[in-house]
């Protein structure tokens, strides 16, 4: 049986990472129903399908994100959640800020 769709409250970029995604830092994001719920590694694969614009191994490192991004969910460190296991919710904030700066 298929999960239904998941509207998120907002997919943000900060700290530069929205350069990567056309400038953009807020994205209204609903996700696609599927046999799984909807997870943090499921959703870095759909930022990378349809919101990341150039440069992915800037965000993307392997199955996670690159070391130097902080992933906030509802404000909280998503170590502090299970990280790329957290399962996400209906209206759930996704927040990534890139802590590297270039010089």
């Amino acid at each position: 049986m298929a999960v239904s769709q998941l509207c998120l409250d907002g997919c943000e970029f900060g700290g530069g990472a929205e350069l990567l995604f056309d400038g953009v830092k807020k994205h209204q994001v609903t996700l696609p129903g599927q046999e799984e719920p909807w997870n943090i590694r499921n959703l870095l694969v759909w930022i990378k399908k349809n919101l990341l614009r150039e440069r992915p191994d800037l965000f993307i490192q392997g199955d996670s994100v690159r070391p130097g991004i902080l992933v906030l969910i509802n404000d909280a460190d998503w170590e502090l959640l299970g990280e790329l296991d957290y399962q996400l919710q209906d209206q759930d904030s996704v927040l990534f800020i890139s802590t590297l700066h270039g010089g």
